[in-house]
């Protein structure tokens, strides 16, 4: 959420910035709203004195038309103390409502544009994967390697859910470990959070758990939901707290499901495993001061760098156009990995990073006592360590040999306790 009086004093700037992002909301009538409760506290001020007042001329003697004067008027103040409350009350939430449509400014040199097509490409690491022979997608590898069964699932459970198996668990093990180590070695917390979240906390971090075009999943009967990430859950571990200065940035590694209910279409780009309604994340978190969080953000995509290069997968970062950000963030990286199988080779999303600066802590209000000793609030940044699913993929479809088998990469032999893997 954005701070209201930002918004009126920039107006024209956050006008553009909805714009920019092509959202639906209209700072106008946010600052209208605003401008009317502030009137209407006012006003509801002076009659609530003025009742205070009549109250207190009622104790005098008085004579009986001075009497009926006040009772007269006593009356009449509370008629209108209560129409103005009861227009207060739906002015505030109608503020509350239009404020939160309301996106986070954009980062001035994050890209313009609409689509993921406007995407600016910063850095490429590695070149994509060339092979002697014809190379098979992930679905394909993993059905001959019995590490991946689509077709019981979709049985059980239905289209786009899925089973692992055999040396795909250990993988799956393997990936995390090996993530969660790199992480520990740079002072993260470890943590495995719930799968569910209040409504509240999805709402305070920018998520929309109800309604046709919500990707979350509701919890039927209850004021909670799936999360769709642990960045609902490590952002609200400090919902409604003040943090110690000294104790900034608190940095947190979340393992965690993650339930999507809205997979995507079918299709190449969201073949196999690359959409799927549940899978396993790692995701880094990071409270920290206003004045760090663009250096901490710079951080996390270093991180995101670290583990994909250290498994010896080729990809390349993007600076995520203003269209693409989604409503939290400042500014995003998203990390692809070359995935030779997709749409005959292509970039897919692995990672993504974003600096939501005090949009998500304003919602939640989480702060800090700054040495001015005022309240302030953090700044929250989140980061995908690694999505396994996506990971098994880039995997798979990379270290595919001719004869079927699949190599793993030798960083996580240690993890693994296999160095391939064959047909059984």
């Amino acid at each position: 959420m954005l701070d209201l009086k930002f918004v009126k004093e920039n107006l024209a700037a956050v006008k553009a910035n909805v714009a920019d992002r092509h959202m639906q909301a209209d700072p106008d009538l946010v600052v209208a709203l605003a401008e009317r409760r502030s009137a209407l506290i006012q006003e509801l001020d002076e009659l609530r004195r003025k009742r205070n007042e009549n109250a207190a001329a009622m104790k005098a003697k008085l004579d009986d038309a001075a009497r009926k004067a006040l009772i007269d008027e006593g009356k009449s103040l509370k008629e209108r103390i209560a129409a103005l409350e009861s227009e207060s009350a739906t002015v505030e939430a109608d503020l509350e409502r239009e404020a939160r449509r309301l996106p986070n400014m954009a980062h001035p040199d994050a890209p313009r544009g609409a689509v993921d097509a406007d995407n600016l490409e910063v850095k490429v690491v590695g070149s994509p994967t060339k092979f002697d022979f014809p190379p098979k997608d992930h679905v394909q590898l993993g059905q001959e390697l019995d590490l991946i069964d689509f077709e019981t699932a979709t049985r059980v459970s239905g289209t786009k859910w899925y089973y692992l198996k055999n040396e795909g668990v250990i993988l799956e093990m393997a990936l995390v470990r090996y993530a969660l180590d790199i992480l520990m070695k740079r002072g993260f917390t470890p943590m495995i959070t719930p799968d569910v979240a209040r409504t509240e906390i999805l709402e305070g971090i920018g998520f929309n758990p109800r309604g046709a075009e919500s990707n979350i999943y509701a919890l039927e009967g209850e004021d909670s939901c799936l999360i769709g990430t642990a960045e609902i859950t490590l952002g609200g571990y400090h919902a409604g707290q003040v943090l110690e200065r000294e104790k900034l940035p608190i940095k947190y590694a979340g393992v965690s499901h993650c339930f999507r209910r809205e997979a995507g279409a079918a299709g190449q780009f969201s073949k196999g495993l690359y959409r799927v309604h549940q899978f396993t994340k790692l995701e880094m978190f990071v409270y920290c001061l206003p004045e760090d969080s663009e250096r901490i953000h710079a951080e996390l995509r270093e991180i995101e760098e670290e583990i994909f290069s250290g498994l010896g997968i080729p990809f390349h970062v993007v600076d995520t156009c203003t269209g693409d950000l989604g409503a939290p963030a400042y500014r995003k990286w998203d990390l692809e990995a070359w995935m030779p199988g997709r749409n005959n080779g292509e970039w897919g999303e692995v990672t993504s990073t974003s600096n939501c600066t005090d949009f998500q802590s304003r919602r939640l209000n989480v702060r800090f006592k700054d040495s001015d000793g005022k309240n302030k609030y953090v700044h929250m940044l989140n980061g995908t360590a690694i999505a396994i699913s996506r990971g098994i993929i880039a995997i798979l479809e990379n270290f595919q040999r001719a004869d079927g088998s699949v190599a793993i990469p030798p960083a996580l032999v240690p993890y693994t306790g296999f160095s391939e893997i064959r047909r059984k």
